[in-house]
């Protein structure tokens, strides 16, 4: 029997609804503190060639993809400091598609990679240092509705995962 892996969603979709614990809390604050190594694994040695190729039929190339996860990443930091100082904050959405056509996202990765290792150290930080009060707070997204911080929490441990993923998938399948 051959399985199948949707090259979109590798790790599957998140599911907002999971029942989160301490245990999962804690593996997620990990992920988040793990993904600029992980990231950096992941693309260690590419080519410029192999860092302009989509990561699937579509979709974005490697280095449109390491700066969208810096993009991201920022936005998610910027978000967990709003839920964690105003009262359920509406948060801004932005169109990561149009983000990842301008041209800063054609510059090297080595800019984006630097932003993840800054960001991701203060995120770190602040995750570790929430009270179970804390995580409780919420903020409301346009398109997903209200979240709690905790939940926030493991769906960027998730797309940190998954994007790692989207890399690594295109480099077993290229054989780089």
């Amino acid at each position: 029997m051959t399985m199948t892996v949707d090259l979109s969603y590798p790790l599957g979709r998140f599911d907002k609804t999971a029942a989160w614990t301490r245990e999962s809390r804690a593996g997620a604050i990990e992920d988040i503190a793990a993904l600029p190594a992980r990231i950096r694994e992941a693309v260690a040695g590419l080519s410029d060639a192999q860092l302009e190729t989509p990561y699937r039929p579509g979709g974005w190339t490697v280095r449109q993809l390491v700066h969208h996860v810096a993009d991201s990443h920022m936005n998610g930091y910027i978000r967990l400091k709003l839920g964690l100082t105003e009262e359920t904050p509406t948060i801004k959405p932005y169109e990561q598609d149009a983000w990842a056509a301008l041209p800063d996202s054609h510059l090297p990765i080595a800019l984006s990679l630097s932003i993840l290792d800054a960001v991701h150290q203060r995120w770190e930080v602040l995750w570790r240092t929430l009270t179970d009060a804390q995580f409780a707070r919420t903020f409301r997204h346009p398109d997903l509705g209200e979240l709690t911080l905790e939940t926030h929490l493991h769906l960027y441990a998730w797309h940190s995962r998954h994007h790692v993923a989207h890399i690594t998938g295109l480099r077993e399948r290229e054989s780089w």
